[in-house]
């Protein structure tokens, strides 16, 4: 026979499970600070983002703006550069110009002071009947002259050869001849030339002409500077040009 065992002891309230409560479905116990923590970085981290960006982004328009004014200033930099260059060409070029011209005033050689210094040297017995000027002898490679104011020759009559040469002596101490190139290139006896009122025969007896030597001397313009000149030149009586020079190194256009 079969024997029912019953337990009426569970039947009792005690017993009986609470409703709404479910065991494996309990909160974790301990603080709660790690997850608020967790939160709190999940919703800033999309605020610093944002944040980031956005000042990026401005500093991005401001560098854009900065390099558009650097574009701009350095056009006008360009364009001043291009005018400077110009002024300096400019300059350059009246320089060039101011120094030629300055060149070739400095190789003025009047012509009265070097005739007073012909006069001042000339001895008692030597005349001078003509003085020819000649141009400058271009160089054997077809080049312009070292010279360019060329050279003279001088010709007239002397009483003897010795003052021919006593006067080449003298003409080679001048500044405004070169001293190495000047020389006799010519000298003879001839005849000296008589007055026209001069009588020529005494009863009929010819009356002979003394003799003197007609020579020619050529030598070559110094090329000293006009500058270097101003001793000489004021000597000679060439005010005007020694005004003018020494205005000129006044001004620095010629050195002193």
């Amino acid at each position: 026979m079969y024997s029912l065992d019953i337990n009426f002891l569970k039947d009792r309230p005690i017993y009986q499970e609470k409703p709404g409560k479910k065991p494996g479905n309990k909160l974790p116990s301990g603080s709660l600070t790690p997850i608020y923590i967790g939160v709190t970085l999940g919703l800033c981290l999309p605020v610093f983002v944002a944040t980031g960006w956005w000042i990026l982004q401005a500093k991005n328009s401001e560098l854009e703006q900065n390099i558009a004014q650097l574009d701009q200033e350095n056009k006008k930099l360009d364009a001043e550069i291009g005018n400077i260059n110009k002024i300096r060409e400019e300059t350059k070029k009246i320089k060039a110009e101011t120094q030629s011209l300055v060149t070739v005033f400095d190789q003025i050689r009047p012509w009265s002071a070097m005739l007073q210094d012909l006069r001042d040297r000339i001895p008692a017995t030597v005349q001078i009947s003509n003085i020819k000027q000649i141009p400058p002898t271009p160089a054997a490679d077809g080049k312009p002259s070292n010279n360019p104011a060329g050279g003279i020759v001088i010709n007239g009559l002397a009483r003897s050869f010795n003052d021919v040469n006593d006067f080449l002596l003298v003409l080679q101490q001048s500044r405004f001849l070169k001293s190495s190139e000047s020389k006799i290139i010519s000298a003879n006896l001839v005849d000296a030339p008589l007055p026209p009122t001069t009588k020529t025969s005494t009863n009929n007896i010819p009356i002979k002409p003394p003799q003197v030597v007609n020579y020619s001397i050529q030598s070559s313009l110094s090329d000293v500077p006009a500058s270097e000149l101003i001793r000489e030149l004021e000597q000679k009586g060439t005010v005007g040009l020694v005004t003018r020079i020494r205005s000129m190194q006044q001004i620095g256009v010629i050195p002193k």
